[in-house]
């Protein structure tokens, strides 16, 4: 499928300079910038209980937070350590949260999706991956159709480990790599050459991985056309099911390691934005279809068939396809997603360490959403997820006049529609083939949260 056929094509760089400006990704609204430490466990079990009422399928996330080494553009929530022996009592406190999380969920409720992330998930060894996944089966009901997916560094991803992963259900992996040249890798402290990450793609086939995301990063350190080039050319040889083009985040205020980053090496905004608009053109003209907001997937991945249906839903990990099912988030500084409520585990280990030690749920902060926030939510996630606001259909679920409820949001949509972004029609509101490419500024209207944030000076990463 050629730019055209897909009928999506990049901005120009003109228009692309126009359009950068700070906002949040929006894998929830209100974003977690509004979390609270008002909320805490007694207010996630309520969460909880309330949720099983509704007895919705549940998604299960596992934050692994060790990595060996520090990647210098990485903002997660990580624990550097080369120390392996800390993954043995990290993992029998997390074994223990499953515990204190499955007493409160009622047992038909099925796990139809399932995810390790971090840090590096593969800091675990093989047999404590096992461990962990026989814990989870102990515990809940895993639907024979979930999706099971992890996060894997090629650097550290061993034949062993993927032999584990498959024996344990694992068919999904997203695998980071963020640019293949070398003196980038060099720039951002991750060495890692091409052949790690096309052996370990290999493996994966054969041990029966049925999808294979790839992450890159453009702006960072040291990158330039020429060779952001080579790296799209290098990962379309590699054909994966799924493409994840982020923008570096540099907020060095606020991630200190990035403080380590020379910038002067970072490249300037347009060849940052010629970066974006390059790989963009190169994925759709190699057939992958523009999901949304960074991610690309060939057509008949099960993200572009869930777009063709109207079903792609948007959470913490991003796009998916299981949009009704309850989000849990178990470990270090993990999220939950309950539909009615967020909440987030502990951010600093002894905290964590000592919340499930006393028998308790390890949240420290999370927010409870009132009926504005249901009603932003709801239209900001039809616009992220189908590039499109059907009026009446909006209108009846929740019982509003549109027009009247999102009078000061229509004015500024009309300035968007000015540009070319959006098309404001009595009975939708559709986002332009170039506006796809602006989505998150188009949400930006429909955040109440965003200007209290803005005057508290929460950064945010650029849009594009």
């Amino acid at each position: 499928m050629s730019a055209s056929a897909s009928n999506v094509s990049p901005p120009d760089l003109d228009r692309l300079r126009r359009l950068s400006a700070a906002g949040p990704r929006y894998t929830s609204y209100p974003t977690a910038a509004s979390f609270t430490e008002e909320f805490g466990p007694a207010d996630y079990a309520r969460a909880i209980a309330e949720r099983n009422a509704a007895a919705a399928p549940v998604s299960l996330y596992f934050h692994i937070p060790f990595c060996e080494n520090i990647c210098l553009y990485c903002a997660c929530s990580v624990v550097y350590t080369a120390n392996k022996k800390r993954a043995a009592p990290y993992l029998e406190l997390l074994k223990r949260e499953i515990d204190l999380t499955a007493s409160r969920l009622d047992s038909r409720r099925s796990i139809e999706q399932l995810h390790l992330g971090g840090g590096t998930p593969t800091f675990l060894a093989p047999d404590e991956l096992r461990a962990l996944m026989s814990a989870v089966r102990d515990r809940f009901a895993i639907a024979p159709d979930a999706e099971i997916s992890i996060e894997l560094d090629p650097r550290v991803t061993s034949d062993e480990h993927v032999a584990a992963l498959a024996e344990c259900g694992f068919t999904r992996a997203s695998l980071g790599v963020q640019d293949f040249d070398p003196a980038v890798q060099a720039a951002i402290h991750r060495i890692q050459p091409a052949e790690q990450t096309t052996r370990l793609i290999e493996t994966l086939r054969v041990r029966g991985f049925g999808s294979v995301n790839i992450d890159l990063i453009y702006g960072l350190p040291k990158q330039n056309l020429a060779s952001f080039q080579n790296t799209v050319r290098g990962a379309l040889q590699l054909r994966p099911e799924r493409i994840s083009l982020f923008h570096f985040a540099y907020l060095p205020g606020v991630v200190k390691h990035q403080e380590r980053i020379n910038a002067a090496d970072l490249p300037e905004t347009d060849v940052r934005l010629s970066l974006f608009e390059y790989a963009t053109r190169a994925f759709l003209e190699a057939g992958y279809v523009y999901i949304g907001m960074d991610h690309f997937a060939l057509p008949d991945d099960e993200l572009a068939r869930a777009r063709e249906r109207g079903e792609l839903h948007r959470n913490f990990q991003g796009y998916t396809t299981r949009g009704d099912c309850d989000l849990y988030g178990l470990g270090l500084t993990s999220i939950g997603d309950l539909k009615i409520a967020y909440a987030q585990n502990a951010k600093k280990m002894d905290e964590y360490t000592r919340r499930i030690e006393a028998g308790e749920l390890a949240t420290v902060r999370g927010y409870r959403l009132n009926r504005d926030d249901l009603i932003r939510r709801a239209a900001i996630m039809e616009l992220i997820c189908q590039f499109e606001l059907r009026v009446g259909a909006f209108e009846a679920q929740w019982d509003l006049n549109f027009a009247d409820y999102f009078a000061a949001e229509l004015g500024a949509l009309r300035e968007l529609e000015a540009d070319g972004l959006v098309e404001l029609h009595p009975d939708r509101i559709q986002i332009s083939s170039i506006g796809r490419f602006a989505v998150r500024n188009i949400c930006m209207a429909f955040d109440a949260h965003l200007s209290g944030l803005a005057a508290k000076g929460q950064k945010f990463s650029r849009t594009i």
